[in-house]
């Protein structure tokens, strides 16, 4: 059932700091989504939905569910799984070797109804299947990253082997505006773009975003450093999440992402700052830790703020370094940045390190990944 939704912490029938701010709402309603009854989500790192549609990576189990509607009560069983042949299997791999319909570590999806892309991260591939799939297991049609769907090894040789226009290494974030694709290649502390999304494996990109070219590993403060997801909006701004130094990258303009800086900084306030909460012990509306993903909403966007546990919003995508946010959800101010911060329990106004987001229409969707669940919430008007 729904359930109505406030910024501000349970108090079990006491009253509230006065002293606290007083946040306008960012939603009204939300529903705690746990998966199947028999076999629920763990760790999930990945969601997104399109024409009503929900996909979870259930990352701690090595599968991506698909349910065909967007689920009304705690528990539904999916429509179809991928990764694994029953909704009750979790092995990596299937417990197998790695093949077109396996998956080890899923993170990152994307779909416009009709292609649907992965980012299978321990196996160092992004799959696509040029059609949503239908049955359980269902192989992918192209495999990014990798000569074959047999092959899974870093940059397609070993741990350490430098990286070519072909080759990923712990690719978790994936995006399409429905022809260009880019891909967070993580590990190698790049983001590539392809003009088309491939329909041939081992496709190599056509650009590199923070690297000067395809081959190397080294890295400036300016670059991205540990790009975990990439966004572009219907303005063509692009916002990758920049995990490692703590900081969202804006570009104005994505044409421009592998020529230049990124024009606008959230988090830090130069290039140079790279501080945890911008060095404090507490987190503030301009500071982050470890956030993970980010989403644009109207002439805002939504950024994850996993290591403090929340989700900030800003109103309109910034246009100079270290502003501060508007709002927050999951922590009833901006001073706070625990974990399940009420109650080592956790409620269902927590959360506990959120790594993904996604909004569809007046739907927005979070994996809760440390409480293994998903929360559907519904934005205010």
């Amino acid at each position: 059932m729904l359930i109505s939704l406030t910024n501000s912490p349970s108090t079990g029938g006491g009253s509230i700091d006065a002293s606290l701010p007083s946040l306008p709402k960012m939603t009204h309603h939300h529903l705690v989504f746990k998966g199947s009854l028999h076999n629920p989500l763990l760790a999930p790192r990945g969601v997104w939905s399109v024409d009503g549609k929900l996909m979870v990576s259930d990352t701690g189990q090595n599968r991506v569910f698909i349910w065909n509607e967007i689920p009304t009560s705690e528990f539904e069983e999916p429509s179809l799984v991928l990764g694994q042949i029953e909704t009750t299997d979790t092995g990596r791999n299937a417990g197998h070797q790695v093949n077109a319909s396996t998956l080890q570590y899923p993170s990152g999806i994307w779909s416009d109804g009709k292609k649907l892309i992965i980012a299978d991260a321990w196996n160092h591939r992004v799959l696509v299947w040029h059609s949503m799939p239908s049955t359980n297991g269902q192989a992918a049609d192209v495999v990014i990253g990798q000569p074959d769907f047999m092959s899974n090894q870093p940059n397609n040789h070993q741990i350490g082997a430098n990286p070519t226009a072909q080759t990923l290494n712990w690719p978790y974030g994936v995006f399409s505006d429905g022809t260009h694709l880019w891909i967070c290649d993580t590990g190698n502390r790049r983001v590539l773009f392809y003009e088309k999304i491939p329909t041939e494996n081992f496709k190599a990109a056509d650009e590199v975003i923070g690297k000067s070219n395809f081959f190397e590993r080294d890295y400036e403060d300016f670059q991205p450093i540990w790009p975990y997801s990439a966004r572009i909006n219907e303005a063509g701004q692009m916002a990758v999440a920049d995990t490692q130094y703590y900081r969202v990258l804006i570009w104005n303009d994505w044409r421009t992402a592998n020529q230049q800086n990124a024009d606008v900084i959230i988090g830090q306030p130069d290039f140079s700052s790279n501080g945890q909460n911008q060095y404090s012990l507490f987190p503030k509306p301009n500071a982050m830790n470890w956030l993970y993903d980010t989403f644009f909403y109207e002439k805002g966007i939504f950024v994850v703020d996993t290591g403090n546990s929340r989700v900030l919003w800003f109103k309109e995508v910034p246009k100079e370094n270290n502003a501060s946010a508007d709002n927050v959800l999951g922590q009833f101010d901006f001073n706070t940045g625990s974990e399940n911060s009420n109650t080592k329990l956790g409620t269902d106004k927590q959360l506990y390190w959120p790594f993904s987001i996604c909004v569809s229409k007046q739907n927005l969707i979070l994996a809760d990944t440390g409480n293994h669940r998903v929360i559907l919430y519904q934005i205010k008007n």
